[in-house]
């Protein structure tokens, strides 16, 4: 046996494996015991038809959520998303119903302007925040109570309906069974999980919300990042309020992504993921955004009123909330 002098160091402690997060855990076994609790009292609950309605309608949560995700995880928040979701909504039948711009390339307008508008007005959200030194609750909220009244002056505050085929594909398309939005959220989801895993900027992402001093000084330009995160939320809202008005086959500004931050950020406060930045977990933001979804469905089939499913996620934020609060 090896007998350490008291002058030699000791050798280090063989590294533990890192524990899941929490919050993550319990979502996933309070999504497990819904969709238990469904498929024994709900009809007809585990058919394809019930699957595909309840992925078709987390997909606008899981794209909001991923960029949700990315922003939380730099210590911020965004509460704008909904009302960039109704600029984007409204922006796009302006286009491909201009009889200027018939065909293809109207749509291809109508889904690359949007995005772009919407992107631009997520980069304002992050000149706020770093470069005016604003905090980003108050920062976002300029856009979350102007954004909708932009929409409603684009759209002259009116219901545009609008029977556009290829538009309209992008919500209610199906492949397999299944909607197109579904598999668009999947990619955008693996794309967002290989950004933080295996990329610098993920890195940076990362090291900006856990500690934001030591990042500076380790030299990551957290301005910088900042900026794209919050771009980046912005572009999903975009698209988020593209396939809305898709599935309605009409954009209507007072209601297309109404109360979505607070679905975006039940999803990603659930999934795990720490909202005073530093853990970071997309599979947690879908299993998030899943309960969300399947909450509500149950509320709805079981006949909740809306209203209280309001404050039963109100009090999901809480509890998850609570549960971080808890493991540091």
């Amino acid at each position: 046996m090896t007998v350490l002098s008291p002058d030699r160091p000791h050798p280090p402690a063989p590294a533990r494996r890192a524990r899941p997060a929490l919050p993550m855990s319990s979502a996933l076994i309070a999504l497990i015991a819904l969709i238990i609790f469904n498929a024994l009292t709900t009809p007809r609950f585990l058919t394809v038809n019930t699957l595909n309605l309840n992925l078709t309608q987390t997909a606008t949560i899981v794209i909001v959520g991923i960029g949700m995700t990315f922003v939380i995880a730099t210590r911020g928040i965004d509460l704008s998303v909904g009302s960039l979701m109704a600029i984007g909504g409204a922006i796009a039948p302006l286009l491909f119903l201009n009889p200027a711009l018939d065909g293809p390339s109207g749509v291809i307008l109508a889904i690359v302007v949007p995005l772009v508008v919407t992107g631009l007005l997520g980069l304002f959200n992050g000149a706020l925040v770093t470069r005016f030194q604003i905090q980003p609750i108050i920062a976002t909220l300029v856009l979350f109570i102007a954004g909708r009244g932009i929409a409603q002056v684009i759209s002259h505050g009116s219901l545009v309906n609008f029977t556009e085929p290829a538009f309209s594909a992008l919500g209610t398309g199906r492949v397999l069974g299944l909607n197109v939005q579904v598999y668009l959220m999947l990619a955008l989801l693996a794309v967002a999980t290989w950004v933080l895993r295996d990329t610098l900027f993920g890195r940076q992402v990362i090291a900006v919300g856990g500690n934001p001093e030591a990042a500076r000084l380790a030299g990551v330009p957290s301005d910088r990042v900042r900026l794209i995160v919050y771009t980046i939320s912005g572009v999903l809202a975009g698209l988020a309020g593209l396939i809305v008005i898709a599935i309605n086959s009409s954009s209507d500004s007072n209601l297309v992504g109404q109360n979505m931050e607070l679905d975006a950020i039940a999803a990603v406060a659930v999934g795990g993921t720490a909202l005073a930045g530093g853990r970071v977990t997309m599979l947690g933001t879908l299993i998030g955004a899943l309960f969300i979804q399947l909450l509500r469905y149950t509320l709805l089939v079981k006949g909740v009123p809306d209203d209280v499913a309001l404050m039963v996620k109100a009090a999901i934020i809480i509890g998850a909330v609570a549960l971080q609060a808890r493991r540091r």
